[in-house]
């Protein structure tokens, strides 16, 4: 392992130490890891993959009142502080900017195959069995209630529509987590989505079953 990227990987470590347990450095660790994984059939530049990887959470905008500069601000600093070369850094920081599933909801200017690659690992963590633990996590840290059959899932047609939702955490599921599958970029990416996808629509048949009791 480089030694730039050991840095970066006890500097995520430290600065996630406290974070909500969706979005914390296990996270992180998981998405870095599938990149890693995808990218080996894939062939982005493994730096980028790896520091995108690293850094694309480290300051979640659900977390900073909604500022989306935050985080691609402190990744831009650390990686100078580094000494990271600067066509690096941008490549990276527009990842960052650009990656994030609410963004999907505007006309993206900017795309890489290091993007799609980490895009794709870290959609793959919000579906599946721990999308389902992190869906409820996150659920639980906003208070919000587990299912409610008056509330209907929407279909989200802007950015602000999507952050500003207070919906049910089942709604998620419709909302998000089920339209991942197609929105895979890589054969890799949508090879491992299926098999999550599925567990989701297995875990959302026996959820239906047992609230009516059965």
């Amino acid at each position: 392992m480089q030694p730039s990227i050991q840095k970066t990987i006890d500097f995520v470590k430290k600065t996630l130490a406290n974070a909500e347990a969706g979005h914390d450095w296990f996270h992180i660790e998981r998405v870095y890891k599938t990149a890693q994984n995808i990218n080996q059939k894939e062939n982005g530049d493994d730096l980028v993959v790896a520091y995108a990887a690293l850094l694309h959470d480290i300051a979640d905008p659900k977390f900073n009142d909604g500022d989306e500069k935050i985080g691609p601000n402190i990744a831009a600093a650390f990686l100078k502080s580094i000494e990271v070369d600067q066509s690096i850094i941008d490549h990276v920081i527009l990842i960052i900017e650009n990656m994030s599933f609410k963004n999907s909801f505007d006309q993206n200017s900017f795309t890489s195959r290091e993007m799609q690659i980490v895009q794709d690992a870290d959609r793959l963590d919000a579906i599946g069995a721990i999308g389902i633990a992190r869906a409820f996590t996150y659920g639980g840290f906003k208070n919000r209630v587990l299912y409610d059959p008056e509330i209907k899932p929407e279909q989200h047609l802007s950015k602000e529509t999507y952050k500003n939702t207070t919906a049910p955490t089942i709604n998620h599921f419709y909302e998000k987590l089920l339209l991942l599958k197609d929105m895979m970029n890589t054969n890799a990416g949508k090879d491992i989505a299926e098999e999550r996808h599925q567990f989701m629509l297995l875990y959302l048949k026996h959820f239906f079953n047992e609230w009516e009791g059965n």
